[in-house]
């Protein structure tokens, strides 16, 4: 039985390039169905997409995040190739990225750019660093173990994708911070993870970048905060907890000693500081344990739905 191939394409005022790279995805996969998203472009974006013959669709919510929740929930298929219509990422890989997918090694296979041209072609100032930064945060918050695979590449929007995934990964970010809440869902949700390196070329003349470096990054930062206090709340208030009595017991033993030495207690103001922080350290760890067992009872929640999930799709071919 054929396979149904997607490639996803997500687009705003992207006119100088999404014919390119419509064609070129067309030879690669000239089985495939190519979607074009608009995401109210004010160029002809749309128009050139469908005259490549893209199947072009609109999104009328801002933001790249928004644009993904509605493809994901719109399109079926076996895999899906999600890119960028900027024409930084060559299609030549995605034939063997859909081959990892439709084999049944992966669920999602990262195009991994760090490891390849990425820092030698992007122009933009610190996009080099954050991204290495970001992928430090997950790889130190979301170790799967001594020996499993590191991600290598967060922020790439090269992507193939199982039918497992799509559905049953929960969008919730609206803009660029989309790619790192793919990552830490598939680590925390345990899908088998690839990473292929693809070389990057920078965007051409004339052509900008729609990602704000330091807004854009401030909220990728607060994704991985968020998104590591919810998935694994145990380690994130005990981490709190920690460090809260520590400074409790700094504080608390001069004073201590202090009594222990002359039987008074000079320093009342320290002693109830002291003791309020270490309150508020065992509330922290008592909030940790109530919230750790909500979120396994979530995972076991969500390994049902993915069982249902293929249920319903065996019926349904």
């Amino acid at each position: 039985m054929n396979k149904k191939i997607a490639v996803l394409i997500p687009c705003y005022n992207e006119a100088l390039t999404i014919e390119k790279v419509v064609r070129d995805f067309r030879a690669v996969l000239p089985e495939a169905n190519i979607y074009v998203y608009d995401n109210n472009s004010t160029d002809a974006t749309a128009d050139i997409a469908e005259k490549a013959g893209a199947v072009v669709c609109h999104e009328y919510r801002q933001g790249k995040g928004n644009v993904i929740r509605t493809m994901f929930r719109d399109i079926d298929a076996d895999c899906y190739i999600m890119t960028d219509g900027d024409d930084t990422y060559p299609a030549e890989y995605a034939r063997e990225m859909c081959e990892l997918v439709l084999s049944g090694k992966a669920d999602m296979v990262i195009g991994d750019r760090l490891s390849a041209t990425y820092f030698e072609e992007n122009k933009r100032p610190f996009h080099g660093f954050g991204n290495s930064l970001v992928r430090a945060f997950i790889n130190a918050f979301w170790s799967r173990g001594k020996n499993s695979k590191k991600i290598l590449d967060v922020m790439t929007g090269y992507r193939a994708f199982s039918f497992m995934f799509v559905k049953s990964f929960p969008v919730l970010s609206q803009g660029f911070e989309i790619e790192t809440e793919m990552t830490i869902h598939a680590l925390d949700k345990n899908f088998k993870i690839e990473s292929l390196p693809v070389n990057y070329r920078d965007r051409p003349a004339g052509s900008f970048s729609k990602l704000n470096t330091y807004v854009d990054g401030a909220k990728v930062l607060m994704t991985i905060f968020n998104l590591y206090r919810n998935y694994k709340p145990l380690k994130f208030f005990g981490a709190a907890a920690l460090i809260l009595m520590l400074i409790a017991l700094f504080m608390f033993l001069p004073v201590f000693t202090e009594f222990l030495n002359t039987g008074l207690v000079p320093r009342f103001p320290t002693l109830i500081v002291s003791g309020l922080l270490a309150v508020t350290s065992i509330l922290s760890a008592v909030c940790g344990l109530i919230l750790d067992t909500i979120a396994v009872n979530a995972r076991k929640d969500f390994e049902l739905k993915m069982n249902f999930i293929t249920m319903l799709r065996r019926e349904n071919k």
